[in-house]
């Protein structure tokens, strides 16, 4: 199993922090927006005398009221199209374990999120790589890019859509490429879609979900976890409208028993969050952003993508090992005892030696930290030495 690129780095940081250093996080998507009340009073309010296990495909009043959550994203799903996992991470592992054998292949666009990685080599799966780059701001590759890479044994190609750590958000007409590709081949296509609501620029966010004719082909990976900052409820889904599917996952779904209860009540009630909390949260991660890439593009010799969704962006820095600088920067740097926390990018492809100048930034910290974070960045690289 591969280290994860994002938590690795935390016993240095945790000892810069016992050396007196202050440290801005810049390296873990943990939003410091506030979880929205209703959903941690509705626990608080629970009248529960015994936890005890829920229904292995989740709550069937949950899974209902994510199916009327859904349709207002004008994507058709009943509960039965629902399973409900222990995260994001757990429906990903489901999604691997249903449609694909040890040895078999996926096509995944990187960078992507490091743990595809782990997750392909938990289930036996290989990853077969297709390079999106920071010149053309992480863009899909061409289609005939993907066609190279099939074999028979190739199941699916897996996109996260908007990406973690790119911020690329998938055009209609890209999903609909997709598509095509996957019917003509017999693939299934899987899409990560945790950061739905995080779409900027008057942009739109379109699923695969929205495709018809992809009913058989498509699997939807979905989380609490950024949508309502509830990380630490541990709760997602899969959803896919493909009932050999959704049965076969089921199986994996009954050998770990059931999802968390509690978090489970705690996300039923967060779907009752008004709108007016997400407009609130879109706006402060454009000022974010724009403030991010504005910061960033003064320092000579970084090149930036531009996110149009998420909270992420991949950052080229004019050095040749982020993974050694970013533990230098914990271990030896300090700009009036603060210092960052970044992400190497390198965790983030699967293609040796790619993404190894690059770190990966998360935008999950007020506008006057990130101007603080940037510059000290911008310091750092004055001295750094390879």
């Amino acid at each position: 199993m591969p280290q994860s690129p994002i938590r690795k780095l935390v016993p240095f940081a945790e000892q810069a922090v016992k050396n007196g250093k202050s440290i801005y996080y810049l390296n873990i998507g943990q939003p410091d927006i506030k979880t929205p009340k209703i959903a941690l009073q509705a626990v608080k309010d629970s009248k529960i005398d015994t936890l005890a296990y829920s229904r292995s495909e989740g709550s069937e009043i949950y899974r209902q009221k994510i199916s009327d959550y859904y349709k207002k994203h004008d994507i058709d799903v009943s509960h039965e199209d629902i399973i409900v996992t222990t995260g994001g991470s757990e429906a990903l592992l489901f999604a691997f374990g249903s449609v694909m054998d040890v040895e078999d292949e996926v096509i995944i666009p990187e960078p992507f999120y490091a743990n595809y990685n782990g997750f392909s080599i938990a289930s036996g799966v290989k990853v077969v790589p297709i390079i999106s780059k920071i010149e053309d701001n992480f863009a899909l590759p061409p289609i005939e890019e993907f066609e190279k890479l099939i074999t028979p044994k190739t199941k699916a190609i897996l996109i996260c859509n908007p990406g973690n750590p790119t911020g690329y958000l998938y055009s209609k007409q890209e999903i609909q490429k997709l598509a095509a590709i996957v019917k003509k081949h017999d693939l299934f296509l899987l899409a990560d879609e945790v950061y739905r609501e995080f779409v900027y620029d008057g942009n739109t966010h379109y699923s695969i979900m929205q495709e018809e004719g992809l009913e058989d082909y498509a699997i939807m990976i979905d989380s609490v976890s950024k949508r309502y900052s509830m990380c630490g409820a541990r709760i997602g889904c899969l959803v896919s409208k493909n009932k050999d599917v959704i049965q076969t996952a089921l199986k994996f779904a009954q050998a770990r028993l059931s999802p968390p209860t509690l978090a489970q009540i705690a996300s039923e009630a967060a779907l009752e969050t008004p709108q007016s909390y997400f407009d609130a949260v879109i706006d402060e991660y454009v000022e974010r952003r724009n403030t991010l890439i504005t910061e960033l593009q003064k320092i000579e010799g970084v090149k930036v993508a531009k996110p149009k969704g998420a909270f992420y962006c991949i950052a080229e820095l004019p050095i040749k090992n982020s993974d050694h600088f970013a533990q230098w920067l914990l271990e030896d740097f300090e700009l009036n005892g603060e210092t960052i926390m970044v992400a190497p990018a390198g965790g983030f492809y699967s293609t040796p030696g790619a993404g190894l100048n690059q770190i990966r930034i998360a935008y999950v910290l007020k506008k006057e930290s990130l101007i603080k974070a940037v510059n000290i960045l911008k310091e750092a690289l004055k001295v750094y030495k390879d």
